[in-house]
C-alpha cells in the first residue's frame, strides 16, 4: 500500500521500503520513493543533499528534449524498409553468435517498437527492433548477443555478464552507445 503526496518540488510516494530513492521521470519530474517512518524533514534533507545530481540528471533530460524536437518521424515505407533490412541481417547475426555461445534459439521476429531492443522468451523465440538497423553493426551485434545469452540465463545476472563479455568484451561500450543515441532513433517511431 503506498501513500502518494505532491510536496514541492518533488513528488513524495511513501511506502513499506526501507530506504530514500529519488528518480528523475522523462518530464524531468523529480520523485522520492519513501518509508511511511521518514519525515518530510528527513526528505527535505536527503533532497538538498542530492540537489547536484537532481540538476545534473534533469539538464541531461531538457537537453535530450531540445534534440528531439528537430527529429523527423520515419515514414511507413522507411519503417518497412528498415524491416526488410533486418531480416536480411540480424538472422546471420544470430545464426553466427548462436554458434559462439553454443545454444539454440526458436523463430526470430523483427518488430517497429517504441522502447525495446530487443527480447527473448523462455522458448527461445527472438524478437528484434527494426530500428537497430540504424546504429552500428556493432551495436546490433551486442543486441543480439545479450538476447542470445538469456538462453543460457534467463535473467541479468553476474553469470549472465560473464557470458555476454566472453563473446563480446566491447559490450559496456556499444551498450553505452545504445543508452546515449537510443532514445533520438526510438523517438523516430510513428504511431
Amino acid at each position: 500500500m503506498s501513500d502518494m503526496k505532491k510536496v514541492s518540488p518533488a513528488q513524495i510516494i511513501r511506502s513499506n521500503r526501507k530506504t530514500i530513492s529519488i528518480q528523475v521521470d522523462r518530464d524531468a519530474n523529480v520523485i522520492v520513493r519513501a518509508p511511511y517512518r521518514v519525515s518530510e524533514r528527513e526528505i527535505r534533507r536527503f533532497l538538498a543533499e542530492k540537489e547536484a545530481w537532481i540538476r545534473k540528471h534533469q539538464e541531461k533530460i531538457r537537453a535530450q528534449e531540445k534534440a528531439f524536437e528537430g527529429i523527423k518521424p520515419l515514414t511507413r515505407e522507411e519503417i518497412e524498409t528498415l524491416a526488410d533490412q533486418a531480416m536480411k541481417v540480424i538472422p546471420e547475426r544470430v545464426a553466427y553468435y548462436a554458434k559462439k555461445i553454443g545454444v539454440t534459439y526458436g523463430r526470430i521476429t523483427i518488430r517497429n517498437q517504441k522502447t525495446r531492443w530487443g527480447s527473448c522468451s523462455s522458448k527461445g523465440n527472438l524478437n528484434f527492433n527494426c530500428l537497430l538497423m540504424l546504429t552500428p553493426p556493432e551495436v546490433i551485434d551486442s543486441v543480439v548477443v545479450h538476447e542470445l545469452c538469456h538462453r543460457k540465463e534467463m535473467n541479468h545476472s553476474a553469470k549472465f555478464y560473464e557470458e555476454i563479455y566472453r563473446v563480446c568484451p566491447e559490450y559496456d561500450k556499444w551498450n553505452r552507445w545504445l543508452k546515449e543515441n537510443g532514445p533520438l532513433i526510438l523517438r523516430r517511431m510513428t504511431g
